[in-house]
């Protein structure tokens, strides 16, 4: 097959691996920084370029869109799908697990388990909140925030009140979601492809650190998933119509709480504590899954 990935850094660990592994497998494979890829969009024609050039019709393509050129990213990505070429995941999933919100809202239609979480505009609000959620500790998230970044742990009703309100001054959205307090400091990982479990692992934060992100210093370990912890992993996936993602969960005593699911998750991580060929079973699903003209969207909304 011929590939095209689009990945503003192709030195990542991920990145290397899913090239590494396609060319392994015999394929064409070629990385593309997003931001460097314009656009021609005239009736009957769509024509993608990269500098001088033209790109030609590719088999499939991966998109390794980062979450602070999103906007842009499925733009170029829903060009290709213009052109008949089969994404690992869709411009409309990928669109849908980047807001928070509206993921939240397809997953509890789901019937996953979730975190009670709740959303308000303005900062006369606040106190509404925090009365859903159960009251602190919270942890206050925001929206666009990825690795753990723009996630605050609120101990007390009147820190949470004043978190809530300067960001409502600033204009930012956030979440509120509860505090977990049994799984403080880890999370689970399970990797989905193509509706099955390829890979899980459990992730511990830095001592002192309730977020569990490997970008700030976790580390992992491989683990068996429950039923329940699979079963809404790959539910998650359904919902929000991806082909490939990382599905994070908190164990609370309630059972499995799904917190995010990622369409672009890092896999050094997951391989290093698996020793599963993560980047393999990318390739393997677009050798399985990659028709010319397949790019149908796959789930609702």
């Amino acid at each position: 097959m011929k590939l095209i990935m689009l990945a503003r850094n192709p030195g990542l660990y991920s990145h290397r691996r899913i090239v590494e592994a396609a060319r392994a497998r015999g394929h064409q494979i070629d990385v593309v920084n997003t931001l460097h890829v314009h656009m021609k969009i005239t009736p009957n024609q769509t024509v993608l370029r990269q500098g001088g050039r033209t790109l030609p019709i590719y088999d499939a393509v991966i998109p390794r869109i980062g979450a602070s050129v999103t906007h842009y990213g499925l733009a170029v990505l829903r060009q290709f799908e213009m052109q008949g070429v089969f994404p690992l995941n869709e411009s409309v999933a990928i669109g849908r697990s980047r807001d928070k919100l509206r993921a939240l809202q397809l997953l509890a239609r789901a019937g996953v388990g979730l975190p009670v979480t709740a959303f308000a505009h303005g900062p006369r609000k606040a106190e509404d909140v925090l009365m859903e959620v159960g009251n602190a500790p919270v942890v206050i998230k925001l929206l666009e925030g990825t690795q753990g970044m723009g996630v605050i742990l609120a101990e007390t009703d009147a820190s949470a009140k004043s978190i809530i309100e300067a960001f409502s001054a600033a204009n930012v959205n956030i979440l509120v979601q509860e505090f977990v307090r049994e799984s403080v400091g880890s999370d689970v990982r399970a990797l989905v492809i193509g509706g099955r479990i390829v890979a899980a692992m459990k992730r511990t934060g830095k001592a002192g650190d309730f977020r569990s992100n490997l970008h700030r210093g976790g580390k992992p370990e491989a683990i068996e998933l429950t039923e329940q912890e699979s079963a809404f992993a790959i539910r998650s996936a359904e919902a929000l119509g991806l082909n490939v993602c990382g599905v994070d969960m908190l164990r609370a005593s309630r059972g499995p709480l799904v917190l995010e699911v990622n369409s672009s998750p890092g896999i050094e991580g997951m391989e290093a504590a698996t020793g599963i060929d993560v980047a393999g079973a990318m390739i393997e699903f677009l050798e399985a899954r990659a028709r010319p003209g397949d790019t149908g969207t796959r789930g609702e909304g």
